[in-house]
């Protein structure tokens, strides 16, 4: 949050309390849906799940593997393919 409140110029408390107010979501909520919308729209343009990871700053592929699942309920390459 740090780096966003930066780019705002202004604190991280206002930047919280800005997008609670304004989404319903906590800072940490709304930067992980914003991470899905990312990922997904990648995802379907057929980038890997290594570069998408890369792409929103993971530190391991694990790292996003498991934050997506939690979050979709499968990991990537499983949502896609039970799409179809």
């Amino acid at each position: 949050m740090r780096q966003w409140a930066a780019r705002l110029a202004t604190s991280e408390r206002s930047l919280a309390r800005l997008v609670e107010s304004t989404t319903g979501l906590s800072f940490g909520r709304w930067r992980q849906q914003l991470h899905l919308i990312i990922a997904l729209s990648h995802l379907a343009e057929g980038v890997s799940v290594q570069r998408v990871a890369g792409i929103l700053g993971y530190d391991s592929v694990n790292a996003f593997i498991t934050m997506f699942k939690k979050a979709m309920g499968k990991p990537p390459t499983q949502y896609f393919s039970s799409l179809r």
